[in-house]
């Protein structure tokens, strides 16, 4: 079985962790890389071309929009899930607009997370 490959980004060291956990849990799921920031979201996504990045909103670096902005033309086949603690309808409006499809609120249910990164992927 091929497993979808996903990069976790986030600014908190424990959401980190967490998403890890439960992306890695799941057997059709393979977390290839954990970024910290920005800048670190941007140089694993080239390196790793993952098919899902978690990528977390608000982060040091110029954050989920800048990332996903610089990602796409290096890995053009990767869908993103926004995730934050903020549900601002400004900042969903310029996820959106730069391409990012799927928005979810820290809190989610596990199977929400999980189902999410596989309708991304197309699985």
């Amino acid at each position: 079985m091929r497993r979808l490959s996903v990069l976790v980004a986030d600014d908190d060291p424990m959401i980190r962790e967490v998403l890890r956990d439960v992306l890695e849990a799941q057997p059709d799921l393979e977390v290839v890389a954990v970024a910290k920031d920005t800048d670190e979201a941007i140089a694993l996504a080239g390196l790793h071309t993952p098919a899902v990045i978690v990528l977390d909103v608000r982060m040091p670096g110029g954050g989920g929009a800048r990332a996903a902005r610089e990602i796409a033309p290096l890995s053009p086949g990767t869908r993103f899930l926004a995730f934050s603690a903020y549900a601002d309808a400004g900042v969903i409006a310029e996820m959106r607009d730069i391409g990012v499809t799927d928005y979810l609120l820290k809190g989610v249910t596990n199977v929400e997370l999980v189902d999410a990164v596989r309708r991304l992927a197309g699985a």
